[in-house]
């Protein structure tokens, strides 16, 4: 085992004794949980495990959010669906991969040192819970779940509500702060902002995207340099004319600002999983004035297919990577890098 890697067992052990003593229900997994495979988050309301990898075969349970699943399996079903045929095998069957979040249980040494403009970090276990003190209730209570590869703001440590160290979150869009263990944090270093290809000059650097093939891809000079299956904005049936389109606009834009972490959603102070808030969307790169942005995807892995409000959802490794070869160049430490930046031509 690596050093600060946990047990899942361990892991389990200790969300459970925390939530369980904060009155939250506990953290649920599969019973299989440490048998071998790799480990994925349900990352939505419900998920069916069926007989075969065949959405027509029976389903034999399921499993809700934020459940862990052990997965032996990676499985190409013929049955499909044709944009996205994997599925995995898991415990007496088979789950389609979609809406399951792959994650990895690694706790991290807490450092006291913040600097005062706050340091970017990201989650590093399944999920953790974040917590606000009520000082004239004298209080702790729940707010947002924080989920595996999210990034966060942090801009101090301070004794949470079990007398460990928590970092102080501070969130950019509702101007307000919150706690979370320390430990399930990794405090990003300098060196992961570093830009890729600074030799190339901007102006040779494009990103293309396909609405019909879902599919991003990065040039240099007309020279493919990264390829990546993307999920764009679902279409309206009947939208409202007076509401924000729900489909990825199409036409040549610029990347005019750049937040390595980033509140999307309703921009409600909640502790219900269930809500429209998207906490710590990371490396975001917005193209497109009303919000439209390429940006990391910890709630779904269903590349093929449209899935967004309008942005182009990657993989999170793929985000990071855009996020540094892009610009305007991001330097660690700024909450928000704005200027006139790569060429963004979607189709």
């Amino acid at each position: 085992m690596k050093k600060n890697e946990v047990s899942r067992r361990d892991f389990l052990k200790l969300i459970g004794l925390g939530l369980g003593s904060l009155a939250f229900r506990p953290f649920l997994v599969d019973s299989s949980l440490g048998a071998g495979g790799d480990i994925f988050r349900v990352a939505t309301y419900s998920v069916s495990v069926y007989k075969e990898p065949n959405d027509k075969s029976p389903i034999l349970y399921q499993r809700y959010r934020d459940e862990l699943i052990n997965v032996y399996e990676e499985v190409i079903s013929p049955y499909g669906p044709g944009y996205n045929p994997i599925w995995y095998r898991v415990w007496r069957g088979y789950v389609h991969s979609a809406r399951l979040q792959k994650v990895k249980f690694q706790t991290n040494p807490v450092i006291q040192d913040i600097p005062k403009g706050g340091r970017l970090a990201e989650v590093t276990v399944p999920f953790t819970q974040s917590m606000r003190y009520l000082p004239w209730q004298k209080k702790w209570e729940p707010v947002y779940r924080l989920y595996f590869e999210s990034t966060h703001w942090v801009t101090g440590v301070e004794q949470g509500p079990d007398g460990r160290p928590w970092y102080r979150i501070h969130d950019e869009l509702l101007e307000f702060h919150y706690f979370v263990p320390a430990e399930h944090l990794r405090l990003i270093p300098d060196e992961e902002f570093t830009p890729i290809s600074p030799q190339v000059k901007a102006w040779e650097k494009t990103i293309d995207v396909s609405i019909a093939r879902q599919e991003l891809i990065c040039y240099e000079g007309g020279k493919e340099v990264l390829r990546s299956r993307v999920s764009t904005g679902v279409s309206r049936w009947n939208p409202d004319p007076t509401s924000i389109p729900t489909e990825t606009p199409t036409g040549e834009f610029h990347i005019f600002s750049k937040m390595p972490s980033k509140h999307m959603g309703n921009g409600q102070v909640t502790a219900d999983i269930e809500a429209y808030e998207l906490v710590g969307v990371p490396w975001t790169s917005f193209f497109v004035e009303t919000g439209v942005a390429i940006h990391g995807t910890f709630w779904h892995r269903n590349w093929g297919t449209p899935m967004s409000r309008g942005c182009v959802n990657v993989p999170t490794d793929i985000a990071k990577w855009i996020f540094r070869w892009t610009t305007p160049i991001c330097e660690p430490g700024v909450w928000e890098q704005k200027g006139y930046g790569t060429l963004v031509v979607v189709h």
